[in-house]
């Protein structure tokens, strides 16, 4: 999970698209957001959805196997739902979990 974590952020940061990253093990209202908002049809057979997961405000796009995939086809920003160029100021969230 860190791996992927580093990974999404080492992203965000290098293309300079300001993100907000919440950690999900040390807030409860986190937590709570999380599950209420990763729709059901990405949510695993059983126990809660695992971060990263990714959020343009909060319409949910994806974990980090649909942002992986959209990074190796060069889709990133489609992904992301940015209309703007990379760098411009954007809402996008991710939901993490300190280890």
């Amino acid at each position: 999970i860190k791996k992927q974590q580093q990974d999404v952020l080492g992203f965000l940061e290098a293309n300079k698209i300001e993100f907000e990253e919440k950690d999900i093990a040390a807030n409860e209202e986190n937590r709570k957001w999380m599950r209420e908002n990763v729709p059901e049809d990405s949510r695993p057979a059983s126990g809660n959805p695992l971060p990263p997961r990714l959020f343009n405000d909060s319409r949910y796009l994806g974990d980090y196997n649909a942002f992986f995939e959209a990074r190796e086809n060069n889709a990133v920003y489609a992904f992301l739902g940015l209309t703007a160029p990379p760098g411009s100021k954007v809402g996008v969230h991710l939901l993490t979990l300190s280890l």
